[in-house]
């Protein structure tokens, strides 16, 4: 359908709708349409953004700019919020249950069935938006014609914020009690109406303790195969756009879906944090918008004219050299581009580990060395994912290296260019049955300073897989491939390749139950390298620039910080990791979106500390609080929740409480013991 000039770019926003479910469960909506939409006009496509951050008071300074958008371009633009969240009925018991796929069924069909929607639905959305876009997908809804997925995954267990090889994350427990103090926020009055109460209270009791029900699925089982599209990739049927960012942490789905899907598919790549890549920091952000648009008028729409889709299949921002730094507001790089993934132009090259060495021919002799890293070896990783603030990238690895082993390549005589997943396989035995190993690949600068490229983390009990894994046998070798994250990286001329050995993360992973140290044979053990063969003649790829939508009318209350610091304590030999948003969860700032008369403040403290060579040191606080409201309604919500653990259980403790107009209404405690399961 082609729209008249003054057609074009007129919005309607519908601010609270409610979607009827099967079950009597309404969900909240907000919708933007063209302003012709829902009258004698052509109905047209829809797209769907499904999450449980609430539209109302949560993404509304992101969502305003992106949908508002797409309805000036022609699309419908739906933001639902899930069962039990914002100004939706129901309860949330857990994250991506079958509750949740059954009632995005139920509301894409809904949105088929409108006067103002074609019939073609698309799905999109960013970490827990992409994470069910994909999902839901795989369910195959009638009217489901296309996704994008932005920073998500495929593996649930092997690539989300819970564990990673096997090992357990320090942000589970820091997601999970964001996710107590967001859902203990009750609906909008002005929305919901006189039931408000009643429903906050009713979620409140029921609020699951998020950071122990993950913690009680340590190995890959069924729990956490349910939803992980891995297990079947013929599933999704319907075209995929896939986006990741190298500074965010879902990045290596989009090497696994371009893989392992067989339908039309786009990968795309870039320098970014986990932010939507038209605001994406470090830059350069791009025109996803336009990106996104062109994706949706190719398989929403059934006019010839949007029949073809001219892009490559895999765009990469591929990094150049640059110097450690924990802030980037850009990164060097060039875009480029691979016709298919896998790609013919990239092949795995080994280098062989030798004494302090990396070869491209193996040492004439095996010999060994032994891994032993401090319990702080990590304080210089940075964030397991970044959000696009001050101090969150990896810093100088001098820091880290210092306590681990490593080995260097001779300097490079021309650029080497990776592209893909770096594997180490490694001859390894250990005087523990319980032990990881921790591997980072850097770039040396000729002065000495280190960059991280990538890193992986690997329990050795999980050699044999992750659903069943074995006790280490001390002793005895085995033969155990780990994986590193995905890189697109261009070392220079000059400088050095170097790979670091260790047995600790903090504070990225939970220490191993005892004090391991690692027995590497070095003949034996060889790191493959993606290399991607040097094109003379790449053409240059070109992206729109970046536009949004109007902004979300918002003044500024109060400014916000963010502060990050690391300290050693040189007579307890404690290490200690601070961070804290003030005023916002990443330091935004108190807001008001002045619209909707409604103030929004989050402050968060996390403190991890662990002592020298005792792994059982280890303790974890996060305190935070939550506040919203306006005059006559102010809702504060209250919560701490501790870690520590021994060598056969782990022990979380949390506290929350729920305010109105400065009266508690609810407080809730839970006090866990969790078996440690070769973890």
């Amino acid at each position: 359908m082609q729209r008249n000039n003054e057609q074009a770019g007129q919005v309607r926003v519908i601010e609270h709708l409610w979607i009827p479910l099967a079950d009597g469960t309404r969900l909240a909506a907000r919708i933007w349409l063209p302003g012709d939409a829902g009258t004698d006009a052509a109905p047209v496509p829809a797209i769907l953004e499904y999450i449980p951050y609430r539209k109302r008071d949560g993404t509304r300074s992101r969502d305003e700019p992106m949908h508002h958008y797409f309805a000036s371009e022609g699309f419908a633009a739906v933001r639902v919020d899930m069962r039990g969240s914002g100004e939706s009925d129901g309860l949330m018991a857990d994250e991506y249950v079958l509750q949740e796929q059954d009632d995005a069924l139920e509301v894409i069909e809904w949105i088929a069935r409108q006067r103002w929607c074609s019939g073609a639905v698309g799905l999109m959305g960013k970490s827990w938006g992409g994470f069910n876009a994909l999902q839901v997908a795989a369910r195959r809804p009638p009217a489901l014609k296309a996704i994008i997925t932005v920073y998500s995954t495929d593996d649930r267990y092997a690539d989300d914020i819970h564990y990673k090889g096997g090992c357990l994350l320090n942000d589970n427990l820091w997601w999970g009690s964001i996710m107590l103090a967001y859902q203990g926020r009750p609906p909008d009055p002005l929305l919901y109406g006189d039931e408000w109460r009643a429903a906050w209270l009713e979620r409140l009791d029921t609020l699951p303790f998020f950071p122990a029900l993950w913690m009680e699925h340590p190995h890959r089982d069924d729990y956490w195969r349910h939803g992980s599209i891995c297990e079947d990739w013929s599933a999704i049927q319907c075209p995929v756009f896939a986006i990741g960012g190298w500074a965010d942490s879902y990045t290596n789905a989009v090497f696994r879906l371009m893989d392992g899907l067989q339908v039309p598919r786009q990968g795309l790549i870039g320098p970014w944090a986990h932010i939507y890549p038209h605001d994406g920091v470090p830059g350069p952000a791009v025109g996803f918008l336009q990106e996104a648009l062109e994706w949706w008028n190719r398989w929403l729409r059934t006019d010839d004219a949007h029949d073809a889709l001219d892009r490559p299949a895999l765009r990469v921002w591929m990094e150049t050299p640059r110097a450690p730094q924990t802030t980037y507001a850009t990164t060097p790089g060039r875009w480029i581009s691979e016709a298919a993934w896998p790609s013919l132009g990239v092949t795995m090259q080994p280098l062989y580990l030798g004494n302090g060495t990396l070869t491209r021919t193996a040492p004439e002799t095996a010999t060994r060395v032994l891994i032993h890293t401090p319990q702080g070896h990590g304080v210089a990783a940075g964030e397991w994912m970044g959000t696009g603030v001050a101090g969150e990238s990896p810093a100088d690895q001098r820091i880290d290296d210092g306590l681990a082993q490593v080995f260097d390549s001779a300097p490079l005589t021309e650029p080497l260019a990776l592209l893909g997943m770096p594997e180490l396989e490694v001859d390894v035995s250990s005087d523990r049955p319980v032990a990881y190993l921790c591997a980072r690949l850097s770039e040396v600068m000729p002065d000495g300073a280190v960059t991280r490229v990538c890193y992986g983390v690997f329990n050795l009990t999980h050699r044999d897989g992750s659903v069943e894994p074995a006790a280490l046998t001390p002793g005895e070798r085995y033969r155990v491939r780990l994986t590193l994250d995905a890189c697109a990286h261009e070392f220079g001329a000059g400088n050095r390749i170097r790979l670091s050995l260790a047995t600790t993360y903090w504070p990225l992973i939970w220490p191993a139950p005892e004090d391991a140290t690692v027995d590497v044979m070095l003949g034996n053990t060889v790191l493959h390298l993606p290399i991607r063969e040097a094109k003379a003649d790449e053409p240059p790829l070109e992206f729109h620039a970046p536009v949004r939508g109007p902004a979300t009318p918002a003044e500024q209350v109060r400014t916000g910080s963010m502060t990050r610091t690391s300290s050693y304590d040189l007579t307890t030999g404690e290490w200690t990791y601070v961070t804290e948003g003030i005023g916002g969860l990443f330091g935004e700032g108190v807001q008001r979106f002045t619209d909707i008369d409604t103030t929004v403040e989050h402050n968060l403290k996390r403190v991890l500390q662990v002592q020298g060579n005792d792994p059982l040191s280890a303790r974890y606080t996060l305190t935070q609080s939550l506040r919203m409201g306006r005059e006559g309604w102010d809702i504060l919500v209250r919560s701490e929740v501790q870690m520590s653990s021994d060598k056969e259980r782990f022990y979380l403790k949390g506290t929350l409480g729920a305010e109105e107009n400065g009266q508690m209404v609810r407080e809730r405690s839970w006090d866990e013991t969790i078996p440690r399961l070769l973890l």
